[in-house]
């Protein structure tokens, strides 16, 4: 890699935590409690929190609240603090930057940083061809502005995903969602020419890659039609949707198909990309070169910042003005950008995701083997899950079992381990751990999880 922006950063004022758990008060404790009911008085009730707990600080894999309790978190924010809390180069490098420069507009008076981040997307995103880079605020925002670019480009309207994906919360990501419910119900109208096509759901429909493909394939050619479509967006490994990692081949048969037919094949990589499978792009686990790929989460260590990369035709096909935003590439968010990326490479983070893997799929492995409620274990890298079915249904109906999520999540966290749920039916427990979670805290949390599980009766 070539040097950083600015080499002569200082010192981060990063408080360290000690890693591990540690519950000194009830969850949520008194203070939670107090700061909670001013909470409900200020802050819309439509953004709701999962676990009432304040938090006060953070670094590595461990949340401390204002009570002074520490979590084990194994959902980064979503994916979002994929090098860790709070990691010292990315504080440094922020740190810096605020500084220097805090906001100018990259679209009014330029600067380096935004071009730093577009360079290093191009030499990581996958595929060998000249690529472009427009970055935005958000996830949502970038998937709003990849389509927005495919639709300029091939001047068609339509788009399709596919079932059991998550896309955001804004009008067009809502009609692109699978799930109506949270995310969607009573905001509508939503936006039009939206399809969701059946994708690779390889532990529910049991089709091989080719299948799969042709399966998805028929529906675009029959529902929507090849001359209509202008893109087609597809998470990797879906997020929301429950972790569903698709059969061998299927991505690229679709990826083939689309460029026959001129359709953008657009990678939302906004919670699978930046090392959080064990390759810069989960992408690469299925040898796809999507034409577009959006990044997010990750890939600022905790600051907004999202980005659509693709090849520089298509990303080109948009007029001057078209595209950007008051503070899409803040340079602050830029600096931070940077620094994960150098993070990662110098840190060895693709190795830590793949022994995070290993590590937590072991650890479940011995569980499926006592616990008949967990019908599938699945992903790639520190983006790990099970799929929760009615005992004794997983060879059979497999049942989807909610209910388990529920109990485990509330189990872990009053024992001071964050866990996610997921999955069209809510039966998807998921392990999104930051990059900085040691075997120790994995084996930790696996104890905690083993407890849950026998609570269940």
């Amino acid at each position: 890699m070539t040097d950083s922006i600015d080499t002569e950063v200082p010192a981060a004022p990063v408080r360290a935590v000690t890693q591990e758990r540690k519950i000194v008060t009830a969850v949520p404790g008194p203070k939670s409690q107090e700061l909670h009911r001013r909470r409900q008085a200020v802050v819309s009730d439509g953004v709701s929190s999962a676990l009432p707990v304040y938090i006060a600080h953070a670094n590595g894999a461990v949340l401390v609240d204002i009570d002074g309790n520490q979590f084990v978190d194994f959902g980064a924010g979503i994916g979002v603090t994929t090098v860790g809390h709070t990691e010292a180069s990315v504080v440094a490098a922020a740190a810096s930057q605020l500084q220097d420069v805090t906001h100018t507009l990259f679209t009014i008076t330029p600067y380096e940083q935004y071009v730093r981040v577009a360079e290093l997307l191009a030499q990581h995103t996958p595929g060998a061809w000249a690529k472009k880079s427009v970055l935005v605020n958000s996830g949502a925002e970038a998937v709003e502005n990849g389509v927005k670019i495919a639709r300029k480009f091939t001047g068609r309207r339509a788009v399709a995903v596919l079932d059991h994906a998550y896309h955001g919360r804004t009008n067009l990501t809502m009609a692109m969602n699978y799930k109506a419910m949270p995310y969607a119900t009573g905001f509508g109208p939503f936006a039009g020419d939206v399809y969701h096509a059946p994708n690779s759901y390889p532990y529910r429909d049991g089709l091989n890659g080719e299948d799969a493909a042709a399966r998805t394939i028929a529906y675009l050619e029959k529902v929507i039609g090849a001359s209509d479509l202008a893109c087609l967006v597809v998470e990797p490994i879906q997020g929301e949707g429950g972790f569903m990692v698709p059969a061998d081949g299927y991505l690229p048969i679709l990826q083939r198909w689309c460029t026959e037919h001129g359709v953008v094949m657009i990678a939302d990589e906004i919670q699978s990309g930046m090392a959080r499978t064990g390759r810069w792009f989960a992408s690469e686990h299925f040898g796809w070169e999507p034409d577009l790929v959006l990044s997010a989460k990750g890939i600022a260590g905790g600051l907004p910042l999202a980005a659509v990369t693709g090849r520089a035709e298509i990303m080109d096909a948009s007029q001057p003005g078209g595209l950007g935003g008051t503070f899409g590439g803040n340079p602050v968010a830029c600096a931070a950008a940077v620094a994960v990326f150098e993070t990662i490479e110098q840190n060895g983070l693709l190795a830590e995701a793949e022994r995070i893997e290993r590590t937590l799929k072991a650890g479940l492995e011995r569980l499926r083997a006592r616990y008949d409620v967990i019908g599938e274990i699945r992903g790639l890298g520190a983006m790990v899950a099970i799929e929760l079915v009615q005992p004794g249904t997983g060879a059979t109906t497999k049942r989807p079992n909610s209910e388990a999520v529920s109990q485990i999540v509330a189990y872990a966290a009053q024992h001071g381990i964050l866990f996610l749920n997921a999955g069209t039916w809510g039966n998807v427990l998921r392990f999104l751990p930051s990059l900085a979670m040691s075997d120790a805290l994995i084996d930790d949390a696996l104890t905690v999880l083993d407890d849950a599980f026998a609570a269940l009766g």
